[in-house]
């Protein structure tokens, strides 16, 4: 059974202390492959480190998305630069948003999300990166925004019907939104193209103080043959080489 590939995003490890060189060779130390999120001068170093840049950002504005019409144009422009850059760096994938409800009907917003989508779907299968659309909790972090619930994704996913257009499926936020974890995994994962995680509840280390048992979860996306990247973005508790080792550890199965 294949190992699944490991990634760090570098926002929740960025603190005091840890220089971006010494980080990026730790993490090629302790195995993982990949590190995402990163700022743009950043990008040189970690490719010299051996590790692959898992995702960036399709476009900037995660409340103001896909799911209006009149927000097209920009994002289209927007994603189609980075698509250039995606291609130049081998990044495979690069996240987008349905932005927020604002009052939108989900059908609506559904539609529209998938119409933009659409117009840039032709141009990601001809770089070969994949755009992630990023489930994220309407609850807690990130309220009114409409990509919250599994179901909504999978339909837009499946609207657009493109190899290159899946979900980016947030583990913490969609234990906030609907729990049954395993379950959706295994259902949704021909839809998934990028996997996080983090430990719930406060977004922090995966351990025995939080309800998610991450080992079966772990079990589960690698049984599913699932190829891409799992990337934890978790906000460690204590010291952060000690925290992406034992994350290592945990999903390395």
């Amino acid at each position: 059974m294949h190992k699944i590939k490991q990634s760090l995003a570098w926002w929740c490890f960025n603190r005091e202390g840890v220089k971006p060189d010494h980080f990026f060779a730790e993490a090629k130390r302790i195995g993982y492959a990949a590190v995402e999120l990163l700022p743009r001068d950043l990008w040189d170093a970690a490719r010299a480190a051996g590790l692959v840049i898992a995702t960036h950002g399709g476009h900037a504005s995660l409340t103001d998305g896909l799911n209006r019409r009149e927000n097209h144009a920009s994002i289209v422009d927007e994603i189609n630069r980075n698509l250039e850059l995606a291609v130049h760096y081998q990044i495979p994938n690069l996240i987008v948003f349905s932005g927020n409800r604002r009052g939108l009907s989900d059908a609506e917003g559904a539609a529209n999300t998938i119409e933009g989508l659409n117009r840039v779907a032709a141009a990601a299968e001809a770089k070969g990166v994949t755009l992630v659309l990023e489930l994220l909790n309407s609850k807690v972090d990130h309220t009114d925004y409409q990509c919250d619930h599994t179901a909504w994704g999978v339909e837009v996913i499946k609207g657009v019907a493109s190899p290159r257009v899946k979900l980016l499926y947030d583990i913490y936020h969609m234990q906030i939104m609907e729990g049954d974890i395993i379950r959706t995994l295994r259902a949704d994962i021909d839809h998934i193209g990028h996997i996080h995680t983090a430990g719930n509840p406060g977004r922090r280390d995966m351990d025995d103080t939080q309800e998610l048992n991450y080992p079966p979860i772990f079990r589960a996306i690698q049984e599913s043959q699932y190829s891409g990247y799992v990337g934890h973005e978790f906000i460690p508790k204590g010291d952060v080489f000690a925290a992406i080792q034992s994350a290592y550890q945990l999903c390395d199965l």
